[in-house]
């Protein structure tokens, strides 16, 4: 009987997996969060595209670039060849599956109004972009510091 072989990949491919989710991921939020202020105009507008963007670069260097930073690390740490779901710490994906069913409960129920929901949804989407950034430096091998601690 042969066992199924884990599916594994280079640290170079781990890293550039990661910015592409993380990349992704923000994308996908901030689609959503646009679709949603297309229905607005004026100063409602401006306040929440505003306030999305402040809050992503706050999020961004005071949180996510520290969890991108200890994920980098981690993978630098990993042997050559790692498994290709290596990308994340295996808790990572439960807290993933619980802002997943958040974001959708949010989505379809009217507890926070959408004027608001595209803030926070901008905010976590330009977060996880700008952040994304710093594992496609790492992949392509120009690292912007030493490794992370």
């Amino acid at each position: 009987m042969q066992l199924v072989k884990t599916p594994a990949v280079g640290q170079k491919w781990l890293l550039l997996l990661s910015g592409l989710m993380w990349s992704g991921v923000g994308i996908l939020l901030n689609s959503f969060a646009l679709g949603w202020l297309r229905l607005y105009e004026g100063w409602p507008l401006v306040a929440s595209v505003t306030g999305g963007l402040v809050l992503g670069l706050l999020i961004a260097f005071f949180g996510f670039r520290r969890i991108a930073d200890k994920n980098i690390q981690r993978i630098l740490n990993m042997p050559t060849r790692s498994c290709v779901f290596a990308f994340q710490k295996w808790q990572s994906y439960i807290l993933i599956v619980v802002m997943m069913s958040m974001g959708i409960f949010l989505r379809h129920t009217s507890i926070v109004p959408r004027l608001f929901l595209a803030s926070l949804y901008m905010g976590i989407g330009t977060a996880l972009f700008v952040s994304s950034l710093n594992y496609y430096r790492w992949g392509l091998g120009f690292p912007s510091h030493s490794p992370p601690p």
